[in-house]
């Protein structure tokens, strides 16, 4: 990705000429929150009341579901995010999904995803895994994938608004600062950088 230009400030740039599609770009933090809370809620509903799950079942899909979002999270950073077309257009495109926060890191409004395309997204994964784990087991497995989508958008938040002074979230930061600063090319998981330890895009330990 080349880097014409950073901001270090709380600041944004407008993306549409549009004044309804500028708005929908933009999104205070805490709005998926208020989304996707009863949206895990009534997923773990139904998983209790409805369908009569054991606990470990319960348990058991809900961490395979925040496992799976993790790797998600990782495979949509690195190729979808990060894919750079060579056409105009398509670098119009890569600069307003993900572009525009590597120039305006800071920018608080475009940091978590916002609803137009997290909602379609949601529903997306949930159709894709009911038809892989059937109606009943997607129930608690979306209520994990959904967890773990919350905390990558809080934690991207609070990477780049909180400080923090905690042993454990100061790796996560300093993780994803490297990869915002020192090369876009590695660190792509920004709530764990477990699995890019494990594909080989973590930092060398050199650099650390």
């Amino acid at each position: 990705m080349p880097k014409n230009f950073v901001s270090n400030k709380d600041e944004t740039v407008r993306m549409f000429d549009n004044n309804f599609l500028e708005a929908l770009s933009k999104i205070h933090f805490s709005v998926p929150l208020y989304i996707y809370i009863p949206v895990i809620l009534a997923f773990l509903y139904r998983s209790v009341i409805l369908y009569e799950l054991r606990f470990t079942k319960i348990l058991a899909l809900i961490i395979l579901g925040i496992i799976v979002w993790s790797l998600t999270e990782y495979l949509l950073h690195r190729f979808i995010f990060h894919y750079v077309p060579d056409s105009k257009f398509g670098l119009r495109i890569h600069f307003i999904f993900h572009g525009v926060h590597h120039d305006y890191p800071s920018d608080s409004r475009r940091l978590v995803m916002p609803p137009s395309v997290s909602v379609p997204l949601a529903l997306l994964f949930f159709y894709l895994f009911s038809a892989i784990l059937g109606y009943i087991y997607v129930a608690p497995f979306m209520a994990g994938f959904l967890t773990g989508y919350l905390f990558y958008d809080m934690t991207h938040y609070a990477i780049h608004h909180f400080n923090m002074h905690n042993k454990f979230w100061l790796a996560i930061k300093n993780h994803h600062m490297k990869h915002h600063y020192q090369d876009p090319a590695k660190g792509f998981g920004v709530s764990s950088p477990v699995w890019d330890k494990i594909i080989g895009t973590d930092f060398l330990d050199k650099n650390k």
